[in-house]
């Protein structure tokens, strides 16, 4: 039995990283084509009571209005951006996971450029000062003592 646990591990790995799609069969729609819009509009909102999943994953009652949303939303014939138009301007951009490139989430997308650009800066700055500051409380040889290092270097060989 103790030779199936690792086994037994990976699969339950695997089985907790996969996504857990929690669309209802009475919520497909019966065009595929119009379906997988659906799924692929569903996984890039954001579910407002979990906030890091998906509509797609959720299992929310919110999660489940909203998926019923998009798909009549597409089955009364709008194109994918208009039903995110239409969530959005509902919603507010927080029910977008990737928030859009604009002016005002230019802080969003450059933060972590700065954040990077900042810590890459710092440990060169680091470096340069280890490299250029004389260790502390090291103090240079006396005459005496550099003369008594070159004997013993030389009687060593």
């Amino acid at each position: 039995m103790r030779r199936f646990a690792p086994l037994a591990a990976l699969v339950l790995a695997l089985a907790a990283t996969a996504p857990a799609h929690a669309v209802l069969p009475s919520e497909r729609l019966a065009d595929p084509a119009l379906e997988q819009r659906a799924r692929n509009l569903s996984q890039d909102l954001r579910c407002l009571v979990c906030q890091n999943q998906s509509i797609d994953d959720s299992d929310a009652q919110l999660a489940r209005d909203l998926r019923v949303l998009v798909r009549e939303r597409l089955k009364a014939g709008d194109s994918d951006a208009q039903v995110m138009d239409f969530l959005v301007a509902r919603y507010g951009e927080f029910v977008l996971l990737r928030p859009r490139f604009a002016w005002h989430t230019l802080v969003l997308w450059g933060a972590p450029l700065i954040f990077l650009a900042g810590g890459g800066l710092y440990l060169l700055l680091a470096a340069r000062r280890r490299r250029v500051a004389p260790a502390a409380g090291v103090t240079p040889l006396s005459d005496e003592e550099k003369a008594r290092l070159a004997a013993a270097l030389k009687a060593e060989g």
